[in-house]
C-alpha cells in the first residue's frame, strides 16, 4: 500500500454541517475509506451535481420508500455508501475511468438485500417516469452479500442506462 494512503472511515467533519437537502449532508456524500492527500474535496460544480441528486431524487426516494414500506413512527433512512470521489479515491477503490462519481453525478445507495434493492430501483424508475426527468445510470450491483444501487444523474445528455451487475 502507498505510504501516503491509509485506510480509515473518514471524511471532512466540516462537511457534516453542510446540507445538500433536508436529509443529506455533504459529509455523507464525500466520506471515503481512504485517507488521501487531496482529502476528497469536491469542486463547486461537483457539489451542485450532488445537490441535484439529493434534492431531485434521493429525497423523493426516501419519502416514497417510507410511505410504502416504512414502519409506523420510524423512518427508514437512505444510506449512501459512496458519492463524490476524487481522482485519487476513484483510482484506489478501483472505480471506472470517467466514472460519474468523479463529477458528483453518482451515488451508491446501500441496500439490505435483493428485495430492498428491487423496490428502490422501481421507485427511482417511477420518479423518472412521473416527473419526465431522466437519469444516466441505474445499476443494480451485488458483491458477495453486499447489495447497492449505483445511481447517476448528469446535468444533460443522460442515457437512461439500466444494468444488473450481480456477481
Amino acid at each position: 500500500m502507498n505510504k501516503d494512503v491509509k485506510l480509515s472511515l473518514s471524511h471532512s467533519n466540516e462537511f457534516d454541517a453542510v446540507r445538500l437537502s433536508p436529509h443529506f449532508t455533504l459529509g455523507e456524500l464525500t466520506k471515503t475509506s481512504y485517507d488521501t492527500l487531496d482529502k476528497n474535496i469536491p469542486s463547486r460544480v461537483a457539489i451542485e451535481n450532488l445537490k441535484r441528486i439529493c434534492e431531485g431524487w434521493l429525497e423523493d426516494l426516501r419519502y416514497s420508500y417510507n410511505a410504502l414500506y416504512g414502519e409506523s413512527g420510524a423512518e427508514i433512512p437512505i444510506i449512501i455508501s459512496s458519492g463524490y470521489r476524487s481522482e485519487e479515491v476513484n483510482r484506489l477503490c478501483g472505480g471506472a475511468k470517467g466514472s460519474n462519481h468523479l463529477t458528483g453525478c453518482a451515488v451508491d445507495i446501500k441496500c439490505y438485500g435483493p428485495e430492498q434493492m428491487i423496490r428502490m430501483a422501481g421507485i427511482l424508475l417511477d420518479i423518472s417516469d412521473g416527473t419526465k426527468r431522466d437519469f444516466d445510470e441505474l445499476i443494480l450491483e451485488k458483491r458477495g452479500t453486499t447489495y447497492w444501487i449505483h445511481f447517476a444523474v448528469r446535468p444533460k445528455d443522460n442515457r437512461r442506462k439500466i444494468l444488473f451487475d450481480c456477481r
